[in-house]
């Protein structure tokens, strides 16, 4: 990340795929019918990119994070993942969900809950202590890891699973609207927080959202899903300067510019909302 730190934005052409999802349809069978819930998906994310991906409520987005984390088999279509067809959860992968407290194991500290995916790994007991120190000490959280997530408030509970997370050593993050539950003060924090971790990190990250706002000012790339059946309706690059900050980052002109642009693409994709019965 250190090359793309000293260029002056960080939209641009980048060349190493690490997720390629390619033509994924999904069709949901039950009751006598079938329901088309995305259509035809098809986008890459390079490695190394923060890329976020917005819609309208019910255009598919957890059925597409559900698709590439492999807990949801496509009907049609593939998502590759480091050249490799992805068949069930891939273990480059790590994933922070919504609902931090259903994530969390209340009985165990926060020093255990980091810990967890390591023992899963199979890595000795040092590597496993060395990881979850630097990954807690990274959230701002190396003090409370005797604590158990009932102690701490929902923010810091969500950086508890963002350490966790990163303690894995994914090549590949993905967040599925990890902020919605906070209030707005923790979530511009976490969202500082990410694009600190990001670029540290050099994590490959595909955040899903459904706020406008977040996915510009966090975003190299804003994918804009349709309503369901879903495809990408727009991929906009962002071209605001690589170091940002809550206050002027989100005065500056062209972030009013790029937001203005993806919520009319949303409102768009809103006048064509329904999902398709298919017959």
């Amino acid at each position: 990340m250190s090359a793309m730190s000293q260029t002056q934005t960080e939209a641009g052409p980048r060349t190493e795929v690490l997720l390629d999802v390619r033509a994924v349809r999904k069709v949901y069978e039950g009751r006598g019918r079938s329901v088309e819930a995305v259509r035809d998906l098809t986008f890459a994310v390079a490695r190394g990119d923060l890329v976020c991906v917005v819609g309208p409520s019910g255009a598919g987005k957890t059925t597409l994070l559900k698709c590439i984390a492999g807990l949801l088999a496509p009907t049609s279509g593939e998502v590759v993942l480091e050249g490799e067809s992805v068949d069930g959860p891939p273990p480059g992968m790590a994933v922070v969900f919504q609902e931090y407290g259903r994530s969390l194991f209340p009985w165990m500290t926060v020093r255990k809950n980091v810990e967890l995916p390591l023992k899963q790994k199979k890595l000795p007991k040092a590597r496993r202590a060395e990881l979850v120190g630097q990954a807690l000490d990274a959230v701002g959280l190396g003090d409370v890891h005797g604590a158990y997530p009932w102690q701490l408030s929902g923010g810091m509970q969500q950086r508890v699973a963002i350490a966790r997370a990163i303690a894995y050593e994914p090549h590949i993050l993905l967040m599925d609207e990890p902020f919605a539950a906070v209030d707005a003060q923790t979530r511009a924090d976490l969202e500082d927080l990410v694009r600190s971790l990001w670029q540290r990190l050099g994590v490959t990250t595909l955040f899903v959202t459904h706020d406008i706002d977040e996915a510009v000012y966090l975003g190299q790339r804003v994918l804009v899903l349709s309503s369901s059946p879903t495809v990408v309706l727009d991929d906009v690059a962002v071209d605001l300067p690589a170091q940002r900050d809550q206050l002027t980052t989100r005065s500056s002109a062209r972030f009013t510019e790029l937001r203005g642009h993806v919520f009319a693409q949303i409102q768009r994709a809103k006048k064509h909302s329904g999902a398709s019965v298919v017959e």
